[in-house]
């Protein structure tokens, strides 16, 4: 069984950065980690994902370019890289953890949760 715990939310002005992070304990061979959001009357959007194992990144378009998800298998962590950030990307991230699936992109793939960390993007 897998569990996960993020961090490094917080509070940040527009065209700032900011790295989340996930740390899983438990299995993770063979598993995918993706990060969703969900803002406040909004369903929850995937915004990236990545093998474990393999390395294989998966982004939303919405965010291509400027978010960028890693791992340190070391560590046994994923990694949220944010650039660029707007208001439009205050939410509540979570990172999940799931097998591979046909669609990593909806959260029925996934059937780990973290607790969610808070990112607010001020203008």
């Amino acid at each position: 069984q897998v569990q996960l715990v993020e961090s490094g939310g917080g509070l940040v002005q527009a065209g700032g950065s900011l790295r989340l992070s996930c740390t899983a304990s438990g299995r993770t061979f063979r598993s995918v980690l993706g990060w969703f959001r969900q803002a406040p009357g909004k369903e929850r959007e995937f915004v990236g994902a990545i093998g474990f194992s393999t390395g294989t990144t998966y982004s939303a378009a919405s965010v291509k370019g400027r978010f960028t998800v890693s791992r340190d298998n070391a560590k046994n962590t994923v990694y949220l890289q944010m650039n660029g950030l707007a208001p439009e990307d205050t939410a509540t991230y979570y990172c999940a953890a799931g097998p591979v699936a046909q669609d990593m992109s909806v959260p029925a793939s996934y059937g780990t949760w973290g607790q969610g960390t808070q990112v607010t993007v001020s203008s």
